[in-house]
């Protein structure tokens, strides 16, 4: 039976122990924190609970998959909560609200931005046949250039939209830029602008819109929890506080890992779940092999990084679940994230007020908020720690007058602050991108990083930084890829993927009654 060490017990680690362990390889996986999950864990202050990163939880159809591939049923584990409505958008002068209820959402578009019905239609019909097209993109290897003129790929290939911004493709259906701007917020989180994003991408908000959005009670970190549990099932030895310091390789083959206190373990396969640049630039480093070398890892594209509040209140707001606040200048809010990489004064922000949802969180009566502004990463040269708290107070002020939340800072009982600098050298994000790589077309598919890393014989990628991509249901994604790789190699039985669920949130044949 074959040793595979994991490392990192984030989702991607977590979700290749599931597979791998399922398939009959022996597996253990080193955590360098005292919890699972990475970026996808639980943050305690006090009474109060936090998920610490994603808190979007959209196409549940594939983590129900991942489970059910292990004869596992997701919702033995974890308490899923579908969101209605979605979330809130506010603007300077009006708030939208985006929800997957067909009539409601049209009814929301024909008051708030008349004449554009009909491009709603237009776009949910035509923006499902493109994610149909481009998913198998998003589920199948992608390691070299012939890959790229599979048949798959060459069907594909129109729906990428090569020279087309987000923002070009949504005035396809769209005369309101603020309209098309609620179908494009999620660009930034895959470290893009929406004037630069690939068209392709307009395929992010018709996920939510078809599939729903969820929580799940006590938080996303549930999920990684899950998963943990599964793998204690399974007789799987996931060992906490064990931060790996090198990997130990001879010509092209990997032989183990040494931890920070001396230990050495041997592997026949190591799968790395570590954020890229760190793995790059501290696991493996400079070994004459490693083509990403320490040059080559900074000349790459990251995503923003992002200014975290979390915190606890004495008090509730009339707040939804989820709430996207536009900055006034939002063009120009991208713009110094992305390219100027200079702090906005006008800046956007996302909070989540979950206990609407799920009153486990907080105390009755009182809330969690978590409060995250995308801000430029580590290349920006920011002083973090000399201006967080100037920042954060700046954050507050905004939230007060924006949204109304009336003396807000008077009402924190509890709080943290985690800031660029934060994820670089608490979590080892490299250069504090929390969203990796970005996602231009010269870093996706086979121009990522590819699942099977290169020239070495028996290592395997999962996460954001390699393909797929980021976001939280595409590192499971990635992790089965990196699996059915290894499985292949070893002339075992792949772990098929689904197509598509055909049952969609939106009734296109609903009639639209006016919200009185």
């Amino acid at each position: 039976m074959k040793k595979v060490i994991v490392i990192g017990a984030g989702p991607g680690g977590l979700t290749s122990a599931m597979l791998l362990a399922n398939a009959g390889y022996e597996v253990e996986v080193f955590e360098k924190e005292n919890y699972v999950g990475g970026r996808t864990s639980a943050i305690k202050l006090g009474d109060y609970t936090f998920d610490r990163g994603p808190t979007f939880l959209n196409m549940m159809y594939l983590i129900k998959e991942i489970f059910e591939l292990t004869g596992r049923n997701l919702s033995d584990y974890v308490e899923a909560i579908p969101l209605t409505p979605l979330y809130e958008l506010v603007y300077a002068d009006k708030r939208f609200t985006v929800t997957s209820d067909y009539q409601e959402m049209v009814e929301n578009i024909r008051q708030t931005f008349p004449g554009n019905e009909d491009g709603y239609r237009r776009y949910l019909e035509e923006t499902h046949q493109k994610l149909k097209t481009l998913s198998p993109l998003l589920q199948r290897r992608m390691a070299k250039l012939t890959d790229l003129f599979s048949k798959d790929a060459l069907r594909a290939l129109p729906e990428l939209e090569v020279g087309k911004s987000l923002m070009d493709k949504l005035g396809e259906y769209f005369n309101d830029e603020e309209l098309q701007l609620a179908f494009t917020f999620q660009s930034k989180y895959l470290g893009m602008s929406p004037w630069s994003c690939p068209g392709a991408f307009s395929i992010l908000s018709y996920i939510e819109q078809a599939y729903g959005v969820y929580h799940l009670k006590g938080g996303l970190n549930q999920l990684t929890q899950a998963m943990a549990k599964v793998l204690e099932e399974m007789g799987v030895k996931i060992h906490l506080n064990a931060p790996v310091q090198k990997v130990i390789r001879v010509k092209n083959t990997i032989e183990g890992i040494r931890l920070k206190n001396g230990e050495i373990h041997h592997c026949d396969e190591l799968v790395i779940n570590a954020d890229f640049g760190y793995a790059m630039t501290k696991l493996l480093g400079d070994d004459g092999k490693n083509k990403w070398t320490k040059k080559k890892v900074e000349k790459k594209n990251y995503s923003c990084s992002t200014f975290m509040l979390y915190l606890g209140v004495d008090r509730t707001y009339d707040l939804q679940h989820h709430t996207i606040l536009f900055a006034d200048d939002y063009e120009k809010n991208m713009r110094e994230i992305s390219d100027t990489k200079v702090v906005s004064k006008d800046m956007s922000i996302y909070i989540q007020n979950p206990v609407v949802s799920d009153d486990t969180l907080a105390p009755e009566g009182k809330s969690t908020l978590y409060v995250l502004a995308p801000v430029p990463n580590n290349t920006s040269g920011i002083e973090w720690e000399a201006m967080k708290e100037q920042y954060r107070d700046l954050l507050l002020e905004t939230l007060e007058k924006r949204l109304g939340l009336e003396d807000l800072s008077k009402h924190i009982e509890k709080e943290l602050i985690f800031s660029p600098i934060d994820w670089e050298e608490k979590i080892n994000v490299y250069e504090g991108a929390t969203f990796n790589l970005g996602h231009q077309l010269s870093q996706m598919m086979n121009f990522r990083p590819n699942n099977q890393f290169k020239p070495y014989e028996n290592c395997w990628l999962v996460g954001g930084g390699t393909h797929p991509g980021s976001g939280l249901p595409i590192i499971l994604e990635s992790a089965r890829i990196s699996a059915n790789l290894l499985l292949e190699k070893d002339k075992k039985a792949v772990y098929a993927v689904k197509e598509l669920p055909k049952e969609v949130a939106y009734d296109l044949n609903a009639p639209v009654t006016p919200i009185v």
